[in-house]
């Protein structure tokens, strides 16, 4: 089983660094695999991508120069397994056999070079790159961003989102599970199979980090109101939204990617019209009481869930990013009903894509609204809206990095 999780951990990781390909995109290469390969895969791809650099600086002292890429990934992946405490012997073996598949003549300097490596060299957290790191220290500050490559470099928690009318018995009972309930009321995991946990198959709660969970409370009370969740996957706030009672319009461009919302309804049993379109040419019928606008964007708040990020965004996207979340909170704000709510969300830490579109918002005659939120301290909020960062909550595993803003039309 684990030499089949380590080939399909390498073509993640070849996806990744040479096609440019994300890992969620890549389900094809974990197809064969059975679940326990899958999850193995999948946790060696992401180990080498939170911690590259570390191991780099290990094995680039046993190298005469630097060998393809290929064979590279394959020295970090041993490498890693050595570090993680993984038998020696069956490590390097499975190495070289992966690097005689590449280039044979690659074999006998993998053998030497994991032999001779030591685990304890690899230390310290991995540094963004340089132009995002540059652009949140002048945001930031040294400390936050240190804090928040501290929280990149581990893997990160999982959060559960909790039916509104879930019961001390079931909270109970989560907990006996190993959950801990956070200050906005989210659940946290340390680890585990979530289809095994109580409540799991009757629909009781969905995996929702919990900064995201906070965007939904940001629209206030929402029962019996027309809310459209635009661009909705994977749909844990479409999920939110029905669950208080809300009528909700989950929109979104990909099929693909509404997969899970669709398995989510069904397993909870909640409602929502679900619409596959492109919202710079779709229309409503009427106008909408409230609207939320998770837009698309660099996504650099939810690294600590995708490390692939740092190899796949570079700085020239933001500006194209930025531009298109301004047409589409533009669109969004014609179809919102005088005196409605839209809440602008997006999962990244730079301002040009959270701050600034709040303001040019603000500044177009919408008014930012501070709403109650549980777990909130008062200095996240800024002069338009929340600004969330994966430190914050660092002791308890982090948060992804949100800004979210409230506004009245």
């Amino acid at each position: 089983m684990a030499d089949r999780a380590r080939a399909a951990a390498l073509a993640l990781l070849a996806g990744v660094m040479e096609a440019g390909e994300s890992l969620a995109d890549q389900a094809p290469v974990l197809e064969a695999l059975s679940a326990p390969e899958r999850a193995r895969a999948q946790r060696l791809a992401s180990g080498v991508l939170r911690q590259m650099g570390q191991l780099d600086r290990a094995l680039l002292p046993l190298l005469k120069k630097a060998p393809p890429l290929p064979v590279c990934n394959v020295l970090r992946l041993g490498l890693l397994e050595l570090v993680t405490g993984e038998a020696p012997h069956g490590v390097v073996h499975e190495a070289v056999e992966a690097a005689k598949k590449i280039n044979p003549a690659f074999a006998g300097m993998v053998n030497a070079v994991l032999r001779r490596v030591d685990p304890k060299a690899v230390k310290g957290d991995q540094r963004l790159p340089d132009w995002l790191r540059e652009a949140l220290t002048t945001s930031y500050g040294r400390r936050a961003v240190e804090g928040m490559e501290r929280v990149f470099a581990k893997t990160p928690p999982i959060d559960l989102t909790l039916r509104a009318d879930a019961t001390e018995a079931e909270i109970a009972s989560l907990a006996a599970a190993g959950a801990v309930v956070l200050p906005n009321g989210s659940l946290r995991m340390a680890s585990g199979q979530v289809s095994t946990l109580p409540g799991f198959a009757e629909g009781r709660f969905w995996v929702q980090d919990a900064a995201a969970a906070m965007a939904v409370k940001m629209l206030g009370d929402v029962r019996g109101l027309r809310v459209l969740d635009l661009c909705a996957a994977p749909g844990g706030k479409t999920m939110q939204l029905a669950d208080l009672g809300a009528e909700v319009t989950a929109l979104d461009i990909s099929e693909p990617r509404l997969t899970r919302l669709r398995e989510n309804l069904a397993r909870t049993g909640l409602k929502a019209e679900i619409v596959v379109t492109d919202a710079l040419h779709w229309t409503p019928e009427a106008p909408f009481d409230a609207i939320l606008l998770d837009a698309p964007c660099s996504a650099t708040g939810t690294i600590r869930r995708h490390p692939d990020l740092p190899y796949l965004r570079q700085e020239r996207d933001v500006g194209e990013l930025a531009a298109l979340q301004t047409r589409l909170a533009d669109r969004a704000r014609g179809w919102l009903k005088k005196g409605g709510r839209m809440v602008f969300c997006t999962c990244s830490l730079l301002p040009e894509e959270g701050e600034a579109q709040a303001e040019r918002l603000s500044d177009l005659g919408m008014r930012a609204v501070k709403p109650a939120l549980p777990g909130v301290d008062p200095a996240w909020w800024g002069a338009h809206g929340l600004r969330l960062r994966p430190d914050y909550w660092e002791k308890q595993g982090g948060m992804d990095g949100f800004y979210m803003a409230a506004l009245q039309g």
